[in-house]
């Protein structure tokens, strides 16, 4: 028959005492650097996106309910309150996209031109009058279509 016994006192617990290391503390830790907060904001972006993307859901949820409903959206969209939600959202969308344009030469491999790499604010600008003519171009389209 085995018989247990409790761990001598020579036995050192290891389990029962953790290391101490150091924590800094993570309180303001978007006060440090003014890139910090830039990301902040960048990041907050993201719920204007959000928001206008459930709004656009719910206008095609009410076309699916029928044209009185889909007119319905469409008034309360021309309201003064509703143009000033869509100024704000604009002003969220070009900075979301702006700080994308920014992120561009950090991820793109070097781009060379004329044996030369182009500068990060080269491709910014780039960037940045594509996505314009892009858009343009598209608005001429649905523009067109309206018309």
């Amino acid at each position: 028959m085995t018989q247990h016994s409790t761990p001598s006192a020579s036995v050192i617990d290891t389990g029962s005492r953790k290391p101490k290391t150091y924590r800094r503390s993570m309180d303001g830790w978007y006060h440090r650097l003014p890139w910090y907060r830039a990301y902040l904001v960048r990041e907050a972006t993201c719920f204007v996106v959000i928001a206008y993307a459930l709004l656009l859901l719910v206008g095609l949820w009410r076309l699916g309910q029928g044209r009185e409903a889909f007119d319905a959206w469409r008034q309360a969209l021309a309201s003064p309150l509703a143009l000033v939600w869509h100024l704000v959202v604009l002003a969220g969308f070009g900075y979301h996209a702006w700080t994308w344009f920014e992120v561009m030469p950090k991820t793109l491999p070097f781009v060379k031109v004329g044996g030369q790499r182009l500068t990060d604010g080269a491709i910014i600008r780039l960037g940045a009058t594509a996505a314009a003519l892009a858009s343009l171009v598209l608005l001429g389209i649905v523009w067109g279509l309206l018309s």
